[in-house]
């Protein structure tokens, strides 16, 4: 089990004092310029800023997600248009990364965040297990699948599904090569979230590595375990000719060796069902009540309810001191 990894990346505003400060029309060129001439329902612009009632006040965000007249951000003019609905600016400087490597002897996490095109985001986080490979190999390849999918596929649900099944039949060609069957058990689980736009927030999974959306100060779900305690996930393991089997601390585990059903890697067990094909799902931003995104490994998951981590973010000052702070405190009570 990890305990070691959280990735964040907060949706809005982070600050606890909400500072005045001005928008620098050259530091997002093609990006973040508001105009006169663009119209969105119910919303008035002037030359600098947002009016959302007409009052003549700017309408801004704070870290929580609420309109707040004492700070201008940076507006994402044509994803704005597009929905009908102010997007804020989301600059990846406001990502926070933690990693511990707990009681284990090495730490198999792997985390990434990245530009992928000038409107889609990338986040990811890899847990691996019996040997970093599988987690080395995704954290240098998987980027490049997805922007190799970008180029031909737009529904990034799908990009996701192909991108993650490419990186696994590359893992698999690869390992082959060393001839090494103690290589055919080694995986990791994959979680990766896409944003683009700064709105469609597109997220795939395997294995138990989640992601959370805080929205309204709640947890929201955005994952689901892949384990052998899911009805589906367990039926189609002995559909494939596997078992389950619990360990002696009740843990359900795919022909007793594997504790998730799905993942990157484990080629072993996949002819008895253990795939890479990820669940996803599309969700789109509400940015007057989403606060930040959050991925996390078991080891968080498995001391931390998804509300209290939430909880603990939303106390935090900045994105940084906010997966230290989990990390840390998941490494102190485990």
């Amino acid at each position: 089990m990890s305990v070691s990894a959280v990735s964040l990346s907060r949706l809005l505003r982070c600050s606890l004092p909400v500072v005045g400060r001005s928008v620098n029309a050259n530091a997002h060129p093609a990006r973040c310029v508001c105009a006169r001439e663009t119209i969105i329902p119910g919303v008035r612009w002037n030359s600098t800023r947002l009016d959302m009632d007409g009052s003549g006040r700017p309408a801004t965000w704070d870290s929580f997600g609420i309109w707040d007249n004492r700070i201008e951000e940076p507006i994402l003019l044509p994803p704005s248009i597009r929905y009908g609905t102010p997007i804020p600016h989301i600059s990846l400087s406001k990502v926070g990364c933690a990693s511990h490597i707990g009681r284990r002897r090495d730490n198999e996490d792997r985390y990434q965040v990245s530009e992928l095109t000038h409107n889609v985001l990338y986040f990811a986080l890899f847990d691996g297990h019996g040997g970093p490979q599988a987690a080395d190999f995704c954290h240098k390849h998987m980027e490049q699948h997805i922007r190799d999918c970008l180029e031909v596929e737009t529904d990034l649900q799908a990009v996701l599904s192909r991108a993650f099944l490419q990186v696994d039949a590359a893992l698999a060609a690869e390992l082959q090569i060393y001839g090494n069957a103690s290589l055919m058990m080694v995986g990791t689980t994959a979680t990766v979230a896409l944003l683009r736009d700064g709105i469609e927030l597109v997220v795939g999974s395997v294995g138990d590595s989640r992601a959370l959306l805080c929205r309204k100060g709640k947890a929201r779900k955005l994952t689901d375990d892949h384990t052998p305690e899911r009805k589906d996930e367990k039926h189609r393991i002995r559909q494939s000719g596997g078992f389950v089997a619990w360990n002696s601390v009740g843990q359900a585990n795919v022909n007793g060796r594997l504790a998730m059903t799905r993942s990157i890697g484990d080629f072993d067990l996949k002819k008895n069902g253990v795939i890479a094909e990820p669940e996803t799902t599309r969700t789109l931003l509400q940015h007057a009540h989403d606060s930040f995104l959050v991925l996390t490994t078991d080891g968080i998951n498995f001391i931390m309810t998804n509300q209290e981590i939430c909880d603990i973010i939303n106390q935090c000052h900045d994105p940084t001191e906010a997966a230290n702070v989990i990390a840390e405190q998941v490494q102190n009570e485990g």
